[in-house]
C-alpha cells in the first residue's frame, strides 16, 4: 500500500511575464566597465595635457607696490575715531536704568 496524501507534488510553473534580470545585469556589467575606461581615458588626457604645461611665470617680487600717504592718514584717522567712540561709549553712563539695583 502506498500513501499518496503525504508526497508533495513538485509542479512548478513561472509565469510568462517575467523579466530576465540576466540581461539587465550584462546591461549594467557594460556600462560599469565603460565607466571606468572612460574615467580612465578622461584622466590620462588630463594628465598628460597638464604635464605638457610650462610652469607659472615667475612674478618680479623686487617690485613693491608704493602705498599714498593720504590712504594710510585716511585709515589711521578712521581707527582714531573709533578709539574715541568706543572710550566715549565705555565712559558714559547707561541710559537704561538696570532692574538687579
Amino acid at each position: 500500500m502506498e500513501i499518496k496524501f503525504l508526497k508533495k507534488k513538485k509542479n512548478f510553473t513561472k509565469g510568462d511575464l517575467n523579466t530576465k534580470p540576466d540581461l539587465y545585469w550584462r546591461y549594467i556589467l557594460y556600462m560599469t566597465f565603460t565607466l571606468i575606461f572612460a574615467s580612465f581615458a578622461f584622466g590620462l588626457y588630463l594628465f598628460i595635457k597638464i604635464n605638457k604645461e610650462s610652469n607659472l611665470p615667475v612674478i618680479n617680487t623686487d617690485e613693491q607696490k608704493t602705498i599714498k600717504k593720504e590712504r594710510i592718514d585716511k585709515v589711521l584717522e578712521y581707527f582714531e575715531e573709533r578709539k574715541n567712540k568706543s572710550i566715549e561709549i565705555l565712559n558714559s553712563p547707561s541710559p537704561i536704568i538696570d532692574p538687579s539695583l
